[in-house]
């Protein structure tokens, strides 16, 4: 299951993760990030305890998502090391988050 991640909790388990981390920008109002949740629930099952996938509601969690200038959802950013090495804006297929993991293990 993708762990939730909250402002108060991104600089520890995004930012100081030794694994790359695969970080969904959502919201429940939002048609098209219902549409990408399943995926993302799927890729952090399949990469268990080789990545860390993640998710942060955008409504409760405003700080990080305007400090890495998240404005259309969902978006989903690529992390590793503390840096941002990937970005998805938009439905995209599972095999483009994946891809983005795999490259970065």
């Amino acid at each position: 299951m993708a762990l939730e991640i909250t402002d108060a909790t991104f600089e520890e388990q995004v930012l100081k993760s030794d694994k790359p981390v695969l970080v969904d920008f959502w919201a429940a109002w939002c048609g098209p990030c219902r549409m990408v949740g399943p995926v993302i629930e799927e890729i952090a099952g399949e990469y268990e305890g080789k990545a860390i996938v993640g998710k942060v509601d955008v409504d409760a969690n405003q700080e990080f998502a305007a400090k890495y200038g998240v404005r259309n959802i969902p978006t989903v950013l690529m992390f590793k090391d503390g840096e941002v090495v990937g970005r998805q804006v938009g439905v995209a297929p599972k095999a483009t988050y994946t891809e983005a993991i795999d490259g970065l293990l």
